[in-house]
């Protein structure tokens, strides 16, 4: 598969510093022309369901977000016929095997854990390109 560039990510996360790290280590990367936040699941959903907002090329959420959780969401995103083939990820500070399963279940292609480091968070967009190539 050619290299993918000028992808567009949309992220699901509701903590402030971490939304601000994780957003600007996806516009660091050359790959990702285009980075959407929302807060949580529901506004995930919200987002996905109007027509009038570009669709992703990729979906990455946390777990534990109020309204919508992140599983919440992936199920309801994995299981519609539109949004389906969009690769979806998730990171998250647990490192609950039951959520672990739960993503596998659902067929999320990779359960990142969040890192502690900035440095670390560049990691984040390396390994989603990766997977979304291979």
């Amino acid at each position: 598969m050619p290299q993918k560039n000028n992808l567009h990510i949309i992220i699901a996360e509701d903590d402030f510093d971490d939304a601000d790290v994780i957003c600007e280590t996806f516009n660091q990367n050359p790959n990702f022309g285009k980075v959407s936040l929302v807060a949580n699941g529901e506004e995930l959903l919200n987002y996905l369901k109007n027509a009038s907002n570009e669709s992703p090329d990729v979906i990455l959420t946390d777990i534990n977000m109020p309204i919508v959780d992140g599983i919440e969401a992936l199920q309801q995103i994995l299981n519609n016929s539109d949004l389906k083939n969009i690769p979806c990820f998730v990171y998250s500070t647990s490192i609950n095997p039951s959520y672990k399963e739960k993503c596998d279940d659902l067929g999320v292609k990779a359960y990142l854990i969040k890192p502690y480091s900035f440095e670390a968070f560049a990691e984040i967009p390396k390994t989603i390109l990766s997977i979304i190539q291979a």
